[in-house]
């Protein structure tokens, strides 16, 4: 089933009317179980077309702080909020922003806030109204801070690959919670553990919200513990395992290795406090930190990867992780924000090498930063998820220009093209499935009948050799998520 449209427009008519008209939050989606959901039908692979996979992780946007009123998407300018004590339903228009801000609250109980303004667990609904609750900067509720959306001008990157390229509408995130899940989202598929300290009835438990390793969130953190949600919704804070695991399943660089397909995670330099060792997926799995895999496929700095482009060694999937004034995050030690100009010179470096006719860059952010969107989670699990809307930004010779898709994706969306893409397989099993077994491929925002696209320069204010010298800020990312 095809679910990709061509530019238009026209909004989809249920939420132009919410959007515009100031009418109620959109219907919220029946409750449905990761073993309920019906896989719809992907397309091929890219018959060896695509050799190369970039995965690109940018920090804690909502697509709608970023693409409120991106032309044929799904985009809100209005909103509502929960006014007072009794939670009184109350309209709110959005402000236009920058793209330095506040750095709202964006962990699990901030994503139940935004919700339906009630911090509980299991959620069977959202109504997207809660957002003024979800805090700023640790503390204070953050009123109505998150109601804005980022100015196009402060992003012409960013929009000018949605429009040259492809853009997610209905991108989620795995889980409703910080940074350290979804980097595991976007490596392992899913953060479900089987582990003695998810409890005697509990052989099964999630990974939620940031380990208690103030800014270190790998295997080099002294007495550290995770957060975890059982599979009966229950919250236990500092009940999980150290931030080191050992995954039932399988890896994504499990199957890469398996099937002898290169593979790097190109991160900041890993020191302890910095966005190299809070955002370094890699770090917190045993096997990688503490196999031969960590001097081998882990290169630091993350600038590394303009070498391995220019120098014809970039291997077939990378996965790219920014300093943070290349992140998004907001709220950093200064106003700066590089993180449009970031992505796009990556981009612009694979389209002006030999590679660009066999690369597929993936660009997404991790988490939703704590800013409002309209578009309540496509249906909601066991394990915290599903999360709210973010953006993804799909490049490559083989997706036509204004290619808007409606599918519903997860991170585990960009693993399963990348496992069909390769031949990998599942990392899951028949007893103990991974998210990959349910989520959609991304291979439908592709066309592959056609001729590889000329590459078109994506203007950037900052160049690649910015990035090659930027001086490194060993500095902790606010609260670290």
């Amino acid at each position: 089933m095809n679910r990709v449209r061509l530019f238009s427009v026209i909004v989809t008519a249920s939420f132009a009317l919410q959007a515009c008209s100031g009418g109620g939050a959109p219907s919220a989606i029946p409750r449905q179980d990761a073993g309920q959901n019906v896989r719809i039908l992907r397309p091929s692979a890219s018959s060896g077309k695509i050799q190369h996979v970039i995965i690109m992780v940018q920090e804690n946007r909502t697509f709608n702080n970023l693409f409120a009123t991106f032309p044929g998407t799904t985009g809100a300018t209005t909103g509502y909020y929960l006014k007072g004590p009794n939670h009184v339903k109350t309209p709110v228009a959005l402000t236009e922003s920058t793209l330095p801000s506040a750095d709202y609250n964006h962990d699990s109980r901030a994503y139940n806030y935004a919700c339906d303004g009630k911090d509980t667990y299991p959620k069977t609904s959202c109504m997207m109204d809660g957002f003024n609750l979800v805090g700023v900067d640790g503390n204070n509720p953050a009123s109505t801070g998150p109601y804005q959306y980022v100015n196009p001008m402060y992003i012409k990157p960013y929009w000018a690959m949605a429009k040259q390229y492809g853009i997610a509408d209905h991108m989620f995130q795995t889980q409703g919670s910080a940074s350290f899940t979804a980097h595991q989202d976007l490596i392992e598929g899913g953060s479900m553990l089987v582990d003695t300290k998810c409890g005697k009835n509990e052989p099964e438990c999630a990974l939620i919200d940031l380990p208690n390793t103030n800014g270190n969130w790998g295997c080099s953190a002294k007495d550290a513990f995770t957060n975890i949600l059982t599979t009966a919704g229950q919250y236990v804070y500092m009940g999980g395992p150290a931030p080191c695991l050992t995954y039932p399943d399988k890896t994504m660089p499990d199957l890469l290795d398996a099937a002898g397909v290169s593979w790097k995670y190109y991160a900041p330099p890993y020191k302890p406090h910095t966005a190299g060792a809070e955002w370094n997926a890699a770090a917190a799995l045993s096997e990688i930190y503490n196999g031969p895999d960590w001097k081998k496929n882990v290169s630091m700095p993350q600038t590394n990867i303009f070498n391995d482009i220019s120098g014809g060694t970039l291997p077939a999937v990378s996965w790219l992780i920014p300093t943070q004034v290349d992140s998004d995050h907001p709220h950093k030690p200064s106003s700066e924000d590089n993180g449009p100009d970031w992505v796009g010179s990556v981009v612009n470096a694979v389209g002006q090498s030999p590679y660009w006719n066999s690369t597929a860059i993936v660009v997404t952010w991790d988490d939703f930063g704590g800013f409002f969107d309209p578009v309540p989670p496509a249906f909601f699990d066991d394990q915290g998820g599903l999360g709210f809307r973010v953006p993804m930004l799909v490049i490559s010779p083989y997706v036509k220009a204004h290619t808007i898709s409606t599918t519903q994706y997860e991170f585990a969306s960009i693993l399963v093209f990348t496992e069909d893409n390769f031949g990998l397989g599942r990392m899951g099993s028949p007893s103990f499935p991974n998210n990959d077994s349910r989520a959609t491929s991304i291979a439908d925002m592709f066309d592959f009948s056609i001729k590889p696209r000329k590459f078109t320069v994506i203007p950037t204010a900052l160049k690649k050799s910015h990035f090659m010298h930027e001086r490194i800020i060993y500095e902790p990312i606010d609260d670290g998520d």
